[in-house]
């Protein structure tokens, strides 16, 4: 979803428009092929789509027109309607340099920005130049049930922009919390449709990633203040990698079929936050991992490499969250822990604590809070059992209790509902081994 944003002056200052070819620093052939591509996927465009198509203003687009024209690659096709833009399209020339500038490179899509100007964007937009205080942090997490002391521990985290590891048990809320500590990062940022490495281009931009944000101001082609086209404002990006991680994802992935490279996950989360959920279930070794970062972390770089051996460096410039529930001395050596710097533990809920989720889930859910039944939940179910209070389970059990309601007719939750969703949620119907006072054919957790 796109949302509003009343653009800063600031951005305008950081990425400023280019008003000529050396502005972009890129070469005329390059750009010259880029709006051959673009020609080649559609046929026949104005000047005013290839402005923005290419995110460059109109003047420098029908510079690079006149180039190609004069190589006798595109021809004007001439007006369409009421149409004041002249509409251009490829000779037969045209059309075979372009499949070549294609094989080279398959990108298509706004004109690329160099590793110079990308490096200078990111560092530029550090979270670590926008330290944050106590009270922003209490702030930002006035609407969640968390210790004072955890946070207390979780912000100076996030401001140092070293990594962050959290461990517990499970359904403690990690990666609840790790999810929420985006709320930190600080206001929207500039990311670049795609970046130049020599004669090939890395999409940056990923839809799935980047949330991005409309600037106030109207996309005219011709307009020349605003920031540059070639980037989008976006929130500051969340990456979440779990299970499924494996060790490509954090290198520069190239797609044969499309002759496209596609960035790493840390690449696309530069300026914001990613975070390494499960860590020690990937298909990967966690020292195969934590050996990936040794270098980025140390020296807040990232070594990447092209299919053709060229390599080069960005920067990494990311909160780095790793969240697991097995034990961490099992998972790292005293080396990479080291590195880390901060290690923070997640514990079972208080009463007061499991009681507050429950309320909140409670409203979320448009049930009546009933403090009869927060005192059985607690009392009859998870004492009598020794089940830890975990903050996963008001929410988890709720939900069992009324998709039960829903089955009997009933929009409420009773004593009967919360048992059957606790007999349901555990796979050992009795979690701590106890012994159940009741006969046979009614034996459960109580």
């Amino acid at each position: 979803m796109i949302s509003s944003y009343q653009e800063a002056p600031s951005f305008a200052d950081l990425a400023k428009r280019p008003a000529s070819l050396a502005d972009t620093g890129l070469t005329e052939p390059f750009l010259a092929d880029l709006i051959s591509k673009h020609l080649a996927e559609a046929g026949v465009l104005d000047l005013g789509t290839l402005s923005r198509r290419l995110g460059l203003t109109g003047a420098l687009v029908e510079e690079l027109l006149v180039f190609l024209r004069a190589a006798a690659r595109v021809e004007v096709v001439g007006n369409q309607g009421l149409n004041a833009f002249l509409r251009y399209g490829l000779t037969e020339r045209g059309r075979g340099m372009a499949d070549e500038a294609s094989r080279r490179d398959g990108y298509v899509g706004p004109a690329p920005v160099t590793l110079v100007d990308y490096e200078r964007i990111v560092r530029a937009q550090s979270g670590r130049l926008r330290p944050l205080t106590r009270s922003c942090v209490h702030a930002a997490f006035a609407d969640t049930v968390i210790r004072p002391e955890l946070l207390d521990r979780l912000g100076p985290a996030v401001n140092s922009g070293r990594p962050l590891f959290i461990h517990g048990p499970a359904g403690t809320g990690k990666s609840f919390i790790a999810r929420r500590l985006s709320r930190l990062l600080g206001p929207p940022v500039l990311v670049p449709h795609a970046i130049a490495v020599g004669e090939s281009t890395v999409r940056c931009l990923d839809p799935g990633t980047h949330r991005r944000l409309k600037p106030a101001e109207s996309e005219s082609v011709m307009l020349d203040q605003g920031f540059d086209g070639r980037y989008a404002l976006c929130e500051r990006p969340t990456v979440i990698a779990g299970g499924e991680l494996t060790m490509d994802q954090l290198d520069l992935h190239y797609e044969s079929a499309t002759r496209l490279y596609r960035a790493p996950l840390q690449l696309r989360a530069n300026n914001g936050l990613l975070l390494l959920d499960d860590l020690g279930r990937q298909r990967i070794s966690p020292a195969a991992l934590f050996n990936r970062w040794i270098i980025p972390l140390e020296d807040r770089v990232d070594h990447l490499s092209l299919k053709g051996g060229q390599h080069f460096t960005v920067p990494f410039d990311l909160v780095l969250v790793l969240s697991t529930n097995l034990d961490p001395l099992a998972l790292a050596d005293d080396a990479f822990l080291r590195r880390i710097g901060y290690k923070v533990p997640f514990e079972p809920s208080t009463r007061e604590e499991y009681g507050a989720i429950f309320q909140q889930e409670c409203t979320r859910n448009g049930v009546d809070f009933d403090p009869s039944l927060l005192a059985f939940l607690i009392e009859a179910l998870h004492e009598r059992n020794g089940v830890p209070l975990l903050p996963c389970h008001p929410r988890d059990l709720l939900g069992l209790a009324l998709d039960y309601g829903r089955y009997r007719g009933e929009d409420w939750i009773d004593e009967t509902a919360l048992r059957w969703a606790w007999d349901n949620y555990f796979v050992n119907p009795n979690p701590a081994g106890t012994k159940s006072d009741k006969g046979p054919a009614e034996r459960g957790p109580r």
